[in-house]
């Protein structure tokens, strides 16, 4: 029979009202820490065991949940069988809103993930206002969280596990908000909130490079569509330093022509008049998704060579000493997942007729660069908090003298800190994992568009008038 204290496991879990929701190898650990907590309270009634007991029962609560990834993995399986309404309905779902066109009133950690999530999703969908309502709100929580590190989510992390606290992206998150946003704007023709996007693109760019560093790669598609939005708002010079930062990044064959044009003659690519009269269409293809974080449990020696560089000397000597004790043998920590796919490209039909797409970004690569740099520092973090675990026992052991009183008390502390050590799975997992552009020039009329990624077949029918432009999107985040 489950113990009377245990709340089930509920559909969300942000508060102690939502309950706790406990992974399958919870169950002993919190089944012996029930057991210890109940013979103790039989033998003692002092105030200070009371503290020590109350203080442990709270951090099931106040810090008890299931890692992120749990909460994106239905939207993630209706995508992988190409239902992105599905996927739709479940990100609502655990936003707790009733459609798309609703926000929570505050996004608070994970909530600011989901919505990210949800943005994906409606892109795909073909609901961009809605997909930039989505992230615009995601990006401004995330700046702000950047730079807001409370006490309680310090100690949080210390003590109990790395989602404790506000979600930090890694760069290639960051930038890729604002790169997707731009998409979102120039499909519905909107320059003048395309050159906004742009502006923070730009801004967040320069703050990455002065704080974090960055690979070239990551900023090639973010500088090619400023420098398209900016061509075609007649800013000519801003256009081509764009587009000349998008050529440093990666190999644009469609830009030497651009480049070359506005940098000698500044004008648009096609005339309203006369014999060469056309339209310029970018098209933008997004497949694949990024590797997912999973929770993952290493022994401890191999946590050690992973976190040797990011711990001290006395640390490793603590740690070492525990495992050969037999005291520790695992450690939980995040692992990101191997990629999904061997990826083949997109394909482009217009009027029938086959079109070269140019690989942009191989998104899937950065999430696993960054991950390979932050891999030690993570690891190390679990160490610290495996170590505090046996601290927590010691005090609780000495607070009431020792002995088989202690020695339980010692195991509950222990064990209730080690139920709550929820591995930090937080990660933007339906982002696109390639990113191709295909740049025309198409003459004016009617002409239909078709694109194929993944299994996935989307066909669409533009008019465009001399001296137009139109920018078309292709999702399969499959």
């Amino acid at each position: 029979m489950r113990p009377d204290f245990l709340i089930t496991r509920s559909r969300r879990c942000n508060s102690v009202r939502d309950g706790v929701r406990l992974q399958s190898t919870d169950w002993m650990t919190v089944l012996v820490t029930a057991s210890a907590w109940g013979m103790l309270a039989d033998l003692f009634s002092n105030r200070l065991f009371a503290r020590i007991l109350m203080a442990s029962f709270a951090a099931l609560f106040l810090f008890g949940c299931a890692g992120y990834a749990a909460r994106t993995e239905t939207a993630r399986t209706a995508l992988d069988y190409g239902s992105p309404e599905q996927a739709l309905a479940a990100l609502n779902d655990e936003l707790d809103v009733d459609s798309e066109s609703q926000l929570p009133a505050k996004l608070d950690d994970e909530e600011v993930l989901l919505a990210l999530e949800r943005g994906t999703v409606l892109q795909q969908l073909g609901r961009h206002k809605f997909s930039s309502r989505d992230l615009e709100a995601a990006d401004k929580e995330i700046e702000v969280l950047d730079f807001s590190r409370r006490g309680v989510h310090e100690v949080g992390r210390y003590l109990f596990s790395d989602d404790v606290g506000p979600y930090r992206a890694p760069p290639y998150e960051k930038l890729m908000i604002n790169t997707l946003n731009m998409v979102n704007y120039l499909v519905r023709g909107d320059l003048a909130g395309a050159r906004v996007e742009a502006r923070r693109f730009t801004v967040m760019q320069k703050f990455i490079d002065e704080h974090e560093s960055h690979r070239e790669s990551l900023s090639g598609i973010g500088s090619y569509l400023a420098g398209f939005i900016f061509e075609m708002s007649e800013r000519y010079g801003e256009a081509v330093r764009y587009y000349k930062e998008a050529q440093e990044a990666g190999t644009f064959s469609t830009l030497e022509e651009p480049v070359k044009r506005l940098s000698e003659s500044p004008s648009r690519e096609c005339d309203k008049n006369g014999p060469d009269a056309c339209a310029t269409v970018l098209v933008v293809f997004n497949y694949g998704r990024v590797p997912v974080k999973r929770a993952r449990r290493i022994p401890i020696g191999l946590a050690l060579t992973y976190a040797s560089t990011f711990i001290s000397p006395d640390q490793a000597e603590r740690a070492a000493y525990l495992a050969g004790q037999g005291l520790v043998t695992w450690i939980n920590y995040p692992e990101l997942g191997r990629p999904r796919a061997t990826y083949d490209a997109g394909r482009l039909w217009v009027d029938g007729q086959t079109q070269t797409l140019e690989e942009a970004l191989a998104v899937d690569a950065e999430a696993i660069q960054a991950w390979r740099k932050a891999r030690g520092a993570v690891v190390a973090s679990a160490i610290v908090r495996m170590l505090a675990r046996v601290a927590a026992g010691q005090v609780g052991r000495r607070a009431v003298g020792g002995g088989i009183a202690g020695a339980l008390l010692s195991l509950g502390s222990q064990a209730a800190l080690t139920a709550r050590d929820t591995p930090d799975t937080r990660s933007w997992s339906t982002l696109p994992a390639r990113i191709q552009v295909a740049r025309l020039r198409l003459p004016p009329g009617t002409h239909r568009l078709r694109g194929r990624a993944r299994g996935i077949e989307r066909s669409v029918e533009i008019r465009v008038t001399s001296g137009d432009w139109k920018v078309v999107s292709f999702s399969a985040l499959r």
